[in-house]
């Protein structure tokens, strides 16, 4: 026969459980305020997992490289970008934290019919402080920075429209390792209130870059439709394990894209014909018809100094006129 409780052993047995619950609810409060909690909006869910805003964190650092020589050369100033931040929200909120008046450039971007990628159009925004600091620049001033608020004036945004056009073009290159991808300036808008070249409602990949020059140090923004950039981090994807662009022609003209970026370098170049050492007293002492012994033979070759390193040497000669070097021999310098 199986044993009967008394009521005094129902009791204390459900006292003991009141307590053990209790304690087990205090424990888990506990927890949970050593943890930080981050609250996570269900109507717009996130889109991009981490190793995908890195991989587009990556893009955006060649593009600051491209922008940064691009401004170092316009500017006549050490120019450094680097980017900040890579996050997602949606256009309204972004657009709705800019202030009235700010400099924005809308690009059109036109993809190839072969990437299945829709046509879109991104958005450049410059702060204030960098928008009229190169104005005054590129007007020949010194480039001060001037955090101002007011409206630009028609000459002001046609000077900017090199810059935003310059911009576009960077676009392009960054994404053609993986997309072949045109784009083209549509409009300048100034005013914040009234620019929408992305739907209100449309989920956005913010870029934020710094920009630093002179005593200016300032932000500038990039926005792509988020659909647009998980089709092309797709594309990056692919071509990151190990399947390249298979169309030739765009491997070429990638590759002389590459070339003619370089090809604008210059380099200083001395043609060394002999070195040789003498005593300052018989420096004083030279006269007209003096002759020097060098340390080479006559017929020996010019050795051509590129940025302090050996690289060629020749025969000198004349053409047209003008002294110069036929190159006789190429040194590895990899060794």
């Amino acid at each position: 026969m199986s044993d009967v409780l008394s009521q005094s052993q129902i009791d204390e047995l459900l006292k003991n459980l009141n307590n053990a619950d209790s304690q087990t609810l205090e424990d888990m409060s506990d927890s949970l305020s050593e943890k930080k909690v981050k609250s996570y909006d269900f109507k717009a869910p996130k889109k991009f997992t981490k190793e995908q805003l890195k991989s587009i964190g990556t893009i955006y650092e060649s593009y600051a490289r491209l922008f940064s020589s691009y401004l170092t050369s316009v500017t006549r100033f050490y120019c450094k970008v680097e980017v900040l931040q890579i996050e997602e929200q949606c256009f309204y909120e972004f657009n709705n934290a800019l202030p009235d008046c700010t400099l924005m450039g809308n690009i059109d971007l036109s993809f190839n019919e072969g990437d299945d990628i829709m046509d879109t159009r991104c958005m450049i925004q410059f702060s204030n402080s960098v928008s009229f600091s190169l104005i005054d620049r590129l007007l020949g001033g010194y480039g001060r920075n001037m955090d101002l608020s007011r409206n630009f004036t028609d000459i002001e945004i046609r000077v900017m429209r090199n810059i935003f056009e310059k911009m576009g073009a960077f676009i392009k290159e960054v994404f053609l390792p993986y997309v072949d991808v045109t784009s083209s300036l549509s409009d300048i808008e100034t005013n914040a209130r009234v620019n929408q070249p992305i739907a209100a409602d449309e989920v956005i990949v913010l870029a934020t870059l710094q920009v630093e020059y002179n005593d200016v140090k300032n932000i500038i923004t990039i926005t792509i439709p988020a659909i647009t950039m998980e089709a092309i981090i797709s594309k990056a994807h692919i071509a990151n394990t190990g399947r390249k662009l298979s169309d030739p022609e765009k491997e070429k003209e990638y590759r002389d894209g590459m070339i003619k970026r370089i090809s604008r370098s210059e380099f200083k170049i001395e043609a060394v014909l002999a070195k040789t050492q003498v005593d300052l007293s018989e420096i004083l002492a030279l006269h007209p018809n003096d002759v020097l012994m060098l340390n080479v033979p006559i017929d020996h070759n010019i050795s051509l100094i590129v940025n302090n390193e050996k690289l060629f040497d020749g025969k000198m000669g004349i053409v047209n006129h003008k002294k110069a070097i036929k190159i006789c021999n190429v040194y590895d310098t990899r060794r």
